[in-house]
């Protein structure tokens, strides 16, 4: 009788450690598409680099992955509430931000740009968009930008929900401008509709972009905050992170 209670003891135990190991790391992602960082295929299922970096992170933490999607707006307030572990979204390490929530090491960097028509003459400037239009996504650094540096001289300074909206409103001519990251814009400026327009310039302000995108988490997850920096110097020492980066670009997507 006390084998086999001892058999029943081990066998709860085992079956506990199971389910504590096979517990997914819940990444938070914005429901916007955002290519080629993160988009929904055909099927409903979500690909792109930032998918797969974050899916590679997963598993050299050994532990599987659980996408939740929410809108970009709240995505700050979703961490907070525990709806997920960590943003997976693109999102920029500012000091702004660190005031509310912590940031693993960063997983790439890229610049800003302004995108515009192509007989446009706006150039970046501030003195360039006077009396313009300028549209940017709500809540990003990009708009913080746009707020600091062109608003003062702007027509007007438009917001929109999504990365896809303020693009449709360029090519529409509701706007004169856009800014936005460098390779976020790529894809757009590639296709049929983005054929319209071209790079006015780069925009550069480390106060406001901080060192790159990172991973978004609560202040007091810092046994998770370490767990995976160790899991990016991992796919990066061990070459898993060249190997996807190389599926989508041409460059050293991690930066300086």
């Amino acid at each position: 009788m006390k084998i086999l209670k001892k058999l029943l003891i081990a066998s709860t135990m085992a079956t506990c450690l199971l389910s504590t190991n096979a517990m997914a790391l819940k990444l938070g992602v914005a429901a916007e598409p955002y290519p080629p960082f993160a988009e929904k295929n055909a099927a409903g299922e979500w690909e792109g680099w930032e998918i797969e970096i974050g899916e590679a992170i997963c598993a050299a933490m050994n532990e599987p992955c659980e996408w939740v999607e929410v809108a970009w707006d709240g995505i700050i307030p979703a961490l907070l509430a525990k709806k997920f572990d960590v943003i997976m979204s693109s999102m920029s390490i500012t000091e702004e931000r660190m005031k509310t929530i912590d940031f693993s090491n960063k997983y790439y960097n890229t610049p800003a740009v302004i995108v515009v028509p192509k007989d446009s003459t706006i150039d970046g400037s501030p003195e360039s968009v006077k009396g313009k239009i300028v549209g940017v996504q709500v809540s990003t650094t990009h708009e913080n930008y746009t707020t600091k540096h062109l608003a003062p001289t702007a027509a007007s300074v438009k917001s929109y929900s999504t990365f896809d909206e303020h693009n449709q409103d360029l090519v529409a001519g509701r706007v004169d401008a856009v800014v936005g990251d460098s390779l976020a814009m790529e894809p757009f400026l590639n296709s049929d509709a983005g054929a319209c327009c071209k790079v006015g310039g780069s925009l550069t302000d480390d106060a406001v972009f901080g060192p790159g995108a990172g991973g978004g988490m609560r202040k007091e997850d810092g046994d998770l905050k370490a767990r995976f920096n160790a899991a990016i110097d991992k796919i990066i020492a061990d070459g898993t992170y060249k190997t996807i980066s190389d599926k989508y670009f041409t460059f050293d997507i991690y930066g300086g």
